[in-house]
């Protein structure tokens, strides 16, 4: 199976293809549904080429278009031509004539948001011209499967990590009403995820729901708890899914990176065994527990094995364990590197360095210097730095911490 990353920018997508993604994907700026990542736009397509390699890399183009919208996709078919893109995520068949008209020979994917959950609208889209439909996450493993046998032909992906919505595919007016912005078209607030103090339902009146989310034993009716499908790949291979997703455009590197590598090294394990009844073998378990070392909400299964597990929602906030501080840049000298602050980082802090194909490293005897070479206890974002790590460490690396 194919290893789909997010990538909100292009220091995310470096990260994702360095810690194991075989494809990313990314948003062109008006045309995504995830306008608050930072998104691609001016000449970034210069700098892709040169971070892509032989890897894929697939175009979201996944709002639901007006006829603007529709202008400007038609007016920006030149600039959007010049990324090294292998295929296009839609979900508005509008848009998909537009870019066909342009693009004939690239292959398309349709969006998760087209809601495609039964095997007569994959025929459909098919028969369309699509080579892949990203399936809508309300889809069950058990249907997966059933679609997969009707329709070989068409690449199945799905998601196997990260956020949920409450909302049917992500359609949701909660926070268009509440704030503003519209989740439809990438601007998302989650309200769902807010601090409410008391919920009344016009059927009841005087009955309140509590749904503050704390530590003292409050529910929430809103909040969706994350996916996590690392236990289960050997499940959807068997399903007949042809790639699996992680979500997060708009989440920092160190979670790209940390969630891209665990599920790389649980793919790479299941390609190498033939007979293990062990549904997380042994050697993995440790790239399972990073996942935990991420912030997340709690974990659940979503709708792979019916809805149960998806409309139970989280009564806590954010898990965070761990801060991430930053990271490796080049070496300029033997031992010495430049170092890219996120957090502040202290001198005999206890730090770990974590590497694509190191799990992590522990280091306290690291020493930091300003950008004229002289030693200083601490390193803050936004300023240039350099790092003598105590232990052996590439370009690359993730610096974190326990919080």
């Amino acid at each position: 199976m194919e290893l789909l990353s997010p990538a909100g920018n292009i220091e995310k997508l470096h990260y994702a293809y360095l810690y194991g993604a075989d494809a990313a994907y990314i948003g062109i700026r008006s045309f995504s549904l995830r306008t608050r990542a930072d998104n691609f736009h001016s000449e970034e397509w210069r700098r892709i080429e040169e971070v892509k390699g032989n890897r894929k890399l697939y175009g979201a183009m996944n709002i639901f278009f007006h006829n603007d919208d529709l202008r400007s996709l038609e007016e920006q078919s030149d600039y959007i031509s010049q990324y090294p893109f292998d295929a296009f995520i839609v979900s508005d068949l509008g848009a998909y004539n537009v870019l066909k008209r342009h693009f004939p020979d690239t292959p398309y994917h349709l969006s998760t948001q087209a809601n495609c959950i039964n095997l007569e609208a994959v025929k459909i889209y098919r028969d369309l011209g699509f080579k892949r439909v990203i399936l809508g996450r309300e889809t069950p493993l058990d249907d997966i499967a059933a679609i997969k046998a009707a329709v070989p032909e068409m690449e199945l992906e799905v998601f196997v990590h990260g956020a949920m919505c409450l909302a049917y595919s992500g359609r949701c007016f909660l926070s268009s009403y509440m704030a503003g912005r519209s989740a439809n078209q990438g601007d998302c607030t989650h309200s769902c995820r807010w601090m409410y103090r008391v919920l009344e339902e016009k059927q009841r009146p005087g009955e309140y729901f509590p749904i503050i989310e704390s530590e003292e034993g409050y529910t929430s009716i809103l909040s969706s708890k994350d996916l996590c499908m690392f236990d289960y790949l050997d499940q959807l291979k068997a399903a007949g899914v042809d790639s699996i997703k992680i979500e997060g455009r708009m989440k920092s590197l160190y979670y790209t990176a940390v969630v891209t590598r665990s599920y790389r090294k649980a793919l790479d394990q299941l390609e190498d065994r033939s007979r293990d009844i062990s549904p997380v073998p042994q050697s993995i378990i440790p790239y399972r527990d990073e996942l935990f070392k991420i912030s997340r909400r709690e974990y659940s299964t979503g709708f792979f094995f019916g809805k149960r597990d998806a409309d139970e929602t989280t009564s806590t906030s954010y898990a965070r364990e761990y801060t991430f501080l930053g990271t490796v840049g080049r070496q300029v000298e033997p031992g010495w590197f430049e170092l890219h602050v996120k957090n502040q980082i202290l001198v005999g802090q206890e730090i770990e360095f974590i590497g694509p194909e190191v799990l992590f490293i522990t280091d306290s005897e690291y020493q930091l210097y300003n950008q004229h070479g002289e030693a200083v206890q601490q390193a803050d974002h936004g300023k240039e730095y350099f790092i003598r790590p105590s232990v052996p460490v590439e370009q690359g690396y993730i610096i974190r911490a326990v919080t």
